[in-house]
């Protein structure tokens, strides 16, 4: 039983085992399939729906006898590599993640000249990252390597196929809006460029900080109320795994265009927000690039011209790291015909892509520590201090200016 499952994970059936991005290298495929198979007008395919008794209304999972389109007559071969090639660079990106966003989390709460607006939002981004990695990338070596959703028959599994969707989202969520944040944030500061902010986290930040989180949150909500656990029987093998499984007309509708949904608000707003205010501020750089104050305040805009550089490329690398899975996503939707003769070759780069992309979308959330750490020399220093252990934390506070200003007594404004 067990090699004939293998053996049907590698061909006819894409990944069984995953949820939604990432990872989630076919899983719409299948539902795309059942969907067709529940609507089919054929009297001699309509599929045979059986759900146990003893399971509740809510939480009982469906047992699915689809019409599935015919098998590939050539296996997928890049199964049996991608398991132990995947494994590597999850505890790779799992040990780097935890190192590195940790680390950036105590360098902004443990140095009082490090509090500040931009730098409380990288620690938003960073808490995000945190959690992501710290829950749901074990989750991910677990179904790759037991090939199994882990605690499929208890009350447990059921959680956590609600949690992993929710805490995905929730996480790409606090990404994106933070970097619009930043952006804005930039823009505002280069906007009152001849205002020079003190240490503190600004009111209008933390409040900022407070919705982005809560509207992330909110977002995410569809993602744990429409996955469940389901059962479904093909080719006499009986599988159990989460998948997204509509049960109002809502959730059909979410289901329908979530693809367009996530590469719209999740992917094309935070590039739009960082392309218009970085447009702006390019403007109101060059407005006020001439004047009496450009020499006395060089070295102040200087250091705000270094963060603003390290924000773009925050958004550079998140837009270069979730391209390819929305690309993936797109090309599935329009192209891929599951009852296409032709379709076993796209079926199979598909299935290259979606790896390819899923592995780039969780190194994002490993990665904005160590841009920090080439991009600005402040956090350079500070995570060499607290890495390696080069300096006490008290000469490190007084060394340390924060990272997009240069200390003034004379000015003590809090920037809005």
């Amino acid at each position: 039983m067990e090699s004939r499952v293998k053996d049907l994970m590698m061909s006819d059936l894409p990944d069984l085992l995953a949820t939604d991005l990432p990872p989630e290298p076919e899983t719409d495929l299948l539902q795309e399939t059942l969907k067709e198979a529940t609507s089919s007008n054929k009297p001699q395919h309509k599929p045979d729906l059986k759900v146990p008794s003893q399971f509740s209304n809510r939480t009982r999972p469906v047992l699915v006898h689809p019409v599935l389109p015919p098998s590939c007559l050539q296996a997928t071969s890049i199964r049996t590599f991608f398991k132990y090639i995947n494994t590597v660079l999850s505890c790779l990106i799992f040990a780097v993640g935890i190192v590195g966003n940790a680390t950036l989390l105590r360098i902004i709460c443990q140095n009082r000249t490090m509090r500040n607006g931009p730098n409380a939002l990288i620690a938003s981004l960073a808490l995000g990252d945190l959690i992501y990695i710290a829950i749901d990338i074990p989750i991910n070596v677990y179904k790759l390597l037991a090939m199994q959703w882990p605690f499929a028959d208890s009350p447990f599994g059921l959680f956590l196929c609600k949690l992993f969707p929710f805490l995905q989202k929730a996480s790409v969520g606090i990404t994106v809006l933070n970097l619009c944040a930043l952006s804005v944030d930039r823009y505002r500061a280069v906007a009152s460029w001849s205002r020079i902010q003190g240490t503190g986290v600004p009111t209008v930040t933390a409040v900022e900080i407070v919705v982005i989180w809560l509207l992330s949150v909110f977002l995410a909500v569809p993602e744990a109320v429409g996955f469940d656990m389901v059962n479904f029987e093909y080719k006499n093998i009986t599988m159990r795994t989460c998948m997204l499984q509509p049960r109002t007309p809502f959730m059909t509708f979410y289901r329908d265009a979530k693809d367009w949904w996530l590469f719209g608000f999740y992917f094309c707003v935070p590039l739009l927000c960082s392309a218009v205010f970085y447009g702006l501020m390019t403007c109101e750089m060059l407005r006020h690039q001439k004047g009496s104050l450009r020499i006395s305040l060089s070295e102040h805009l200087k250091q705000r011209r270094e963060v603003a550089k390290a924000v773009f490329c925050l958004v550079l690398i998140f837009a270069l790291c979730w391209f390819p899975l929305h690309l993936s996503r797109l090309l599935k939707r329009t192209v891929y015909e599951s009852h296409d003769a032709h379709r076993c070759e796209l079926l199979n780069f598909l299935l290259v892509l979606d790896y390819f992309s899923i592995n780039m979308a969780t190194i994002n959330s490993c990665i904005n520590p160590i841009i920090l750490f080439f991009v600005s020399k402040k956090f350079k220093n500070c995570f060499k201090s607290c890495l390696c252990c080069w300096c006490y934390s008290g000469s490190l506070s007084n060394s340390l200016l924060p990272l997009h200003l240069g200390t003034s007594l004379q000015y003590k404004h809090t920037e809005h």
